[in-house]
């Protein structure tokens, strides 16, 4: 059976430097009969995403950390002193599961950032705190991964990042079923903290 080939419908304007224009003009031609305008959106945040977290980890990598012992190190430090939090807290606060936050505190644990101990009151809980390293460690890190933040967001104008976070935390509370004040529907707090 022979390949018919298909005209090549044209590149949009400035295509060649957005992959994804190039994507939805591909599927336009192959499914006409699909409407695929979503991929404007949420091809562009998934690149976006991953464009972000590889420009995150690099400053992560300056300080020998990864992306998953950051935000360990970041939830126990904004705590407050004593700065500790159960594991089960810690992958709550981080959205990891327990599995992967016993390694990533392992790790911490052997590089001297974390220590590990009985929960007061509680024998078989256990409590994770930031040693002194780790907080000296964490309190620098942030400091420089604040900065690349406000490198990347000042890539757009004060108008377009604020227009920008406004539609994102929409469309996340609409996702996440809470309310724009950061409530759940039952009313307790919704907890998700990027750092």
């Amino acid at each position: 059976m022979e390949h018919q080939q298909h005209p090549r419908t044209p590149s949009p304007p400035g295509a060649d430097a957005d992959h994804v224009a190039l994507i939805q003009a591909a599927w336009r031609r192959e499914r006409p009969d699909l409407d695929v305008s979503p991929l404007a959106v949420i091809g562009r945040l998934h690149r976006l995403a991953a464009r972000l977290t590889g420009e995150l980890a690099l400053v992560y990598s300056r300080y020998g950390l990864g992306e998953g012992d950051f935000d360990v190190l970041a939830a126990l430090r904004r705590t407050g002193a004593p700065y500790e939090r159960a594991p089960g807290e810690l992958a709550a606060h981080t959205m990891v599961t327990t599995g992967a936050m016993t390694k990533r505190i392992d790790r911490l644990e052997r590089a001297g950032l974390v220590t590990r101990r009985l929960a007061e009151g509680d024998r078989r809980g256990r409590v994770v705190a930031l040693t002194d390293a780790g907080l000296r460690l964490i309190d620098e890190a942030f400091t420089a991964h604040l900065r690349n933040e406000h490198r990347l967001l000042a890539l757009l104008s004060p108008e377009e990042a604020a227009a920008l976070q406004t539609l994102l935390t929409a469309w996340q509370h609409r996702l996440d079923g809470t309310a724009p004040g950061g409530t759940a529907p039952g009313g307790g707090p919704a907890e998700c903290s990027p750092g």
